[in-house]
């Protein structure tokens, strides 16, 4: 089977950059993947999607080259093994609070003797090349998100968790959960004690040689990241860059036209 791209990337000591993708729409999803990035991951949690938008968002960005992950809405095996079939070489999975739940997860990623992975690889084994069954379960990535106050507590079983690839910190429900709603949530921690937390998961991925992951608001954050040990940042999405990109231009507009009226040149409309 074509072979995962974060592995070799990570295997060379390169770190990578993720895509996110919470728009359900194939050309949105074409137009992430062609930029470049690394990975892309289309968010089934918090995205505007659903199952019936992710097979044809992963149809769009295969030509790419990107790997495609997906970030299904919970700890669940139906939904993860679909998200495999359709195409995912990687599965985020949010509230992994234990090592029992880190277990259970890593096994719904692999057939047997490694998992419960039940065969049916609709999609995927046309998508992913020939010999898919054999190989699937030494190419697909299993991260378990850390983002709340019990997955801390529970950081070093959750690592240490046989196959599981690495962790991916959720900042913004990180930061709700260990402050108790003391600190509103978002990406690009500045507080000594959320840095901290990044600095101690970040430590525990190193010492079980497992990936770690970190989602970010600006490059500026996300190459910090790198420097601090991350192995692979998220920076922004599609609707927050639509967002920021329609925003500045409307800004700009408003700030050049600022006091012009609006009477036209002779001849105009």
């Amino acid at each position: 089977m074509i072979p995962n791209k974060l592995k070799a990337l990570w295997a060379e000591g390169k770190p990578t950059i993720n895509g996110w993708c919470s728009i359900g729409n194939p050309f949105t999803a074409e137009i992430m993947a062609a930029q470049g990035f690394d990975s892309i991951t289309i968010d089934m949690q918090h995205g505007a999607l659903d199952y019936s938008n992710i097979l044809p968002m992963f149809q769009a960005m295969r030509a790419s080259g990107a790997t495609l992950m997906a970030r299904v809405p919970w700890n669940e095996p139906g939904i993860i093994m679909k998200a495999l079939d359709a195409g995912a070489y990687g599965i985020i999975c949010p509230m992994v609070n234990s090592g029992q739940d880190a277990a259970r997860f890593v096994s719904y990623l692999r057939y047997p003797p490694h998992g419960q992975r039940s065969f049916g690889p609709t999609r995927v084994s046309f998508a992913a090349g020939p010999n898919y069954a054999t190989e699937a379960n030494d190419n697909m990535l299993a991260f378990a998100m850390i983002e709340t106050a019990e997955g801390m507590a529970n950081l070093e079983a959750i690592a240490a968790t046989p196959g599981l690839d690495g962790i991916y910190v959720g900042p913004a429900d990180l930061t709700l959960s260990l402050t108790q709603g003391r600190l509103a949530p978002g990406f690009d921690r500045e507080e000594p004690e959320m840095i901290a937390a990044l600095q101690t998961i970040l430590a525990a991925c190193k010492k079980n040689g497992i990936r770690a992951a970190l989602h970010c608001g600006t490059p500026d954050y996300a190459a910090r990241a790198i420097g601090w040990g991350f192995d692979m940042t998220t920076v922004g999405g599609d609707s927050r860059f639509l967002a920021a990109a329609s925003g500045a231009a409307v800004a700009g507009f408003r700030k050049l036209t600022d006091g012009i009226t609006g009477k036209t040149e002779k001849g105009g409309y």
